[in-house]
């Protein structure tokens, strides 16, 4: 496995890219590709989570898919920076996929709370022109092929979890938080999505997945989504593993998520 941080996605950032790579074996299909995770924790767009980054990207490997977690910056920085560095990160693995045994049409980007909406908006966004002029490159070279959303901030609405925009956006909160609501901003153009969330998350309500997935269907966007009845925000895996000091985050009813996932890949990639 090759295990590395590589830094400088960007000239203006300190963002970094931890990689999970398995190599291939000449007893074991030699020339196998698999599909790519980019891992984006969650955080409020204030700190990383650990517990929603390398276990994460472990479980993933465990289904056969190559790995990676983007350490993208959070407040101060504001936005759309972090939107850079994840879009530079997917053309890094993109253009390093005969290295790293990507299939580059297999490349699928997880959030995780606010990190959700960091994948989402790169999935709804992604062939803006302004990012092409800051990356100066073309669109395609950062085109995610799928995104998995778990317990994402989409919406800046009523039900959204304002403190992440308020993070995100410091003094543009009032005057461009609307305009980063990212159901409103679904497109025939968005990826192919999974989506979990549990019925009883106080922090980061479910209704922002619900409000998303009905864009979705609305564009004919393929989607898959999981509503779970038990179990508050964070969850991560749900299991003792990503299981915070005080024990939160261990449910029962939610550990089938990265199967169910997996089984979304497999089917729909």
């Amino acid at each position: 496995m090759i295990h590395e941080k590589r830094t400088a996605l960007l000239p203006e950032s300190q963002a970094s890219l931890t990689t999970y790579v398995m190599e291939n074996s000449p007893e074991m299909e030699p020339d196998r590709v698999r599909p790519a995770v980019i891992v984006c924790p969650g955080g409020g767009y204030e700190m990383l989570s650990d517990r929603e980054a390398e276990p994460i990207a472990i479980k993933m490997m465990s289904f056969g898919f190559q790995a990676f977690v983007l350490h993208y910056s959070i407040k101060p920085a504001v936005y759309p920076l972090a939107l850079k560095e994840l879009a530079a990160a997917i053309r890094l693995v993109r253009t390093n996929h005969e290295v790293w045994h990507v299939d580059p049409e297999k490349i699928i980007v997880a959030g995780f709370s606010a990190g959700g909406h960091l994948a989402a908006n790169l999935g709804v966004s992604w062939q803006q022109p302004f990012l092409a002029e800051a990356l100066q490159g073309a669109n395609e070279e950062w085109r995610p092929n799928g995104l998995l959303l778990s317990y994402p901030v989409l919406s800046s609405g009523e039900l959204g979890h304002q403190d992440s925009f308020r993070s995100l956006l410091a003094e543009r909160y009032e005057t461009e938080k609307a305009a980063l609501s990212l159901e409103t901003l679904v497109n025939e153009q968005t990826p192919p999505t999974f989506l979990w969330h549990t019925l009883e998350d106080g922090l980061v309500l479910a209704e922002n997945s619900l409000l998303f997935a009905e864009q979705l269907r609305k564009f004919n966007i393929p989607y898959e989504l999981h509503i779970f009845p038990r179990g508050g925000h964070g969850l991560s895996l749900g299991t003792p593993e990503t299981a915070n000091g005080n024990q939160h985050g261990i449910e029962a009813s939610v550990v089938r998520w990265p199967e169910l996932f997996a089984d979304w890949v497999k089917w729909n990639f």
